[in-house]
This record gives structure tokens, C-alpha cells and sequence, in this order.
């Protein structure tokens, strides 16, 4: 994958035209699918999709007068830290008001790209397209969030701040949860391995902590550099790290303290309570901060977490 800051001029403006691209067909997919029952949104979503479709048009005007004929292929997927886009159906599956938040989020991305490019252009032409194209996204920003106004009366729910909400969650709450995932269940196996090989609550205790320390500093660093937050929103690498770092040690060792317990059907029983407590905990966050359903977050993460406890005891039983 290619660095943004690696990117040259006449590749930044390719990698916007394909990104205007995509939006506008995410937002036609979206017009799409409410024109029967919601058709004043409908409407709003095809008024966007057509401006996506007029921004790309003017990119790529001025990319055929700068560098020619040939546009490269730069897509979001192939740069380093640069915001991916959900499948325009799973957030369909949702309902409106999703649907009305990621669109809300597509601009704000869009508009952090444009500035960002804006900066590292030298021609002044291209630089002036794309800090109007910034602007331009902030205004989408604006009509995005009249779909929620024309849907839905003012008194019918609690003003929320959608900006403060999509921090906490790109910046706490999303890599916790990596971390709380990837420490809760990945340890399962070795943790009730150990306990079921030897019996010996202590040796399970040592093997976990060991497992969960090492697992939070390996997840700690690969999320810090992963993204460097520029382009995603997702804030200082190093708080995310440390976040991720501190839930996936947190995670392990949460079914890991119950072998201290000296009697091993006592601290095995113990162990598995505390189990379900943090997939429990772990399908919640999911349904509260994801909009996943609490039922398909719960099956989700217990048949996962089930299949690596189940994978422990047989390889401990051995």
C-alpha cells in the first residue's frame, strides 16, 4: 500500500476521482432503496449522488488539462490509513437513521481529504479545486443532516452531538473494542489449555498472563501503526495504541484471575462466568456504539469465543 504523503500530484487527483465515484454511487444506491417509502430523503440522497457526479466531472476536467488523457487507478483501499467504505446495503439493512449518519460521515471524510490534499498540491489550480471541493463537502455535510429534519419532527427526539459521538467511538471506543475482542478471545485457547493439561490452577495463571501481556503490546503497536489518524479521523495514533494495548491485556486477563483460586473446579467455574461476562459486555458495546443487533452481535461473539474455548480444552485434554 502506498503512504498519502507518498502520493504525487497527478495521482491525488486520481485517487479523488475515484473516491467521488464511489460516494455518488453510494449515495444513488441510497435513493435507491427509500424511494418507495421514504421519498423526501430519496430525493436529498439523488441531489447528492448528482453533485458527487459534477465534482468528479470537474476533477476530471482539470486532471485531462494538467497530465492528459490517462487516469491511473488509485483507489481508498490501496493508500495507508486513507477511510474505508462500509457496503452501501449493510447500512441499508439499518434503517434511515444510519443511513443519514454515514452520509453525514462520508462528507466529513471527504472534506478532511480534499483539505489534506490541498496542502501538498503545487499548482495552484489543482490546489484551488480541491480546497473548493473541501468546502463544498462541508456543505453536503449541511443537507446530509436535513434528511433527519424533514424525517422527523424536531420534539419527536434528544438533539444529539453527532460530532462528539463519532470521536468518542473512532477514537475510544473502536480500538477498546478491537482490544477487548481480540484479548478476550484469543486467549481463551491457551488460558484453558494450560488448565485443562495440568490441573494446576497457577500454571493456568501464568500461561494467561503471559498471554494476555503479550497479546496487548502486539496489538498495542499494530494499531498505533496502523493510521496515522490524518485522513480516517480516528485521532493520535498513540492513544489509540495505548487504548487497544491496555482493553486486550484488560480482555485476557479478566478470565485469567480466577486461577488464583487454588482449587481447580472453583477456579475453572469462575473462569467460565467471567467468560461470558465479557462476551456479554463485548456484544453490548457492539449493539450500542456499532448498530449491530444485540442478537447477531451475541451469536457473533459467542459461537467465535466458543469455538476457540472449545479448541483449548481439546488441545488441553490431549
Amino acid at each position: 500500500m502506498r503512504k498519502f504523503d507518498d502520493l504525487t500530484e497527478h495521482e491525488l487527483l486520481a485517487l479523488a476521482i475515484a473516491s467521488e465515484e464511489e460516494d455518488g454511487r453510494i449515495y444513488a444506491d441510497f435513493a435507491h432503496h427509500l424511494r418507495e417509502n421514504f421519498p423526501d430523503s430519496s430525493g436529498i440522497f439523488s441531489e447528492m449522488a448528482l453533485e458527487e457526479q459534477e465534482h468528479r466531472r470537474r476533477l476530471i476536467d482539470l486532471y485531462a488539462t494538467r497530465f492528459g488523457d490517462h487516469i491511473p487507478l488509485v483507489r481508498r483501499q490501496d493508500v495507508t490509513g486513507f477511510v474505508q467504505r462500509r457496503p452501501a446495503w449493510q447500512i441499508q439493512r439499518m434503517g434511515i437513521e444510519p443511513m443519514r449518519r454515514h452520509a453525514r460521515q462520508m462528507e466529513r471524510d471527504a472534506a478532511r481529504f480534499y483539505r489534506q490534499a490541498a496542502t501538498r498540491a503545487s499548482d495552484p489550480s489543482v490546489r484551488k479545486m480541491l480546497g473548493d471541493l473541501a468546502a463544498a463537502e462541508d456543505a453536503h455535510e449541511q443537507t446530509a443532516g436535513a434528511i433527519e429534519l424533514r424525517r422527523l419532527p424536531a420534539t419527536s427526539r434528544e438533539r444529539e452531538d453527532d460530532d462528539a459521538r463519532r470521536r468518542f467511538v473512532l477514537q475510544v471506543v473502536q480500538p477498546g473494542l478491537v482490544g477487548l475482542m481480540d484479548g478476550s478471545v484469543s486467549t481463551l485457547a491457551p488460558v484453558f489449555a494450560a488448565a485443562f493439561a495440568t490441573h494446576l490452577p497457577w500454571n493456568a495463571f501464568l500461561v494467561g498472563m503471559a498471554a494476555s501481556v503479550g497479546a496487548g503490546i502486539s496489538m498495542g503497536f499494530a494499531e498505533g501503526l496502523s493510521d496515522d489518524g490524518k485522513l480516517s479521523g480516528r485521532g493520535a495514533p498513540l492513544l489509540r495504541g495505548l487504548i487497544c494495548g491496555l482493553m486486550t491485556t484488560l480482555g485476557g486477563i479478566g478470565h485469567t484471575l480466577p486461577f488464583l483460586i487454588p482449587h481447580f473446579g472453583t477456579a475453572l467455574t469462575v473462569a467460565l462466568i467471567v467468560v461470558v461476562v465479557e462476551l456479554s459486555i463485548i456484544s453490548w458495546i457492539r449493539w450500542r456504539y456499532q448498530d449491530t443487533p444485540f442478537w447477531a452481535a451475541s451469536v457473533q461473539i459467542l459461537c467465535g469465543g466458543g469455538l476457540v474455548f472449545a479448541a483449548g480444552v481439546l488441545i488441553g485434554s490431549a
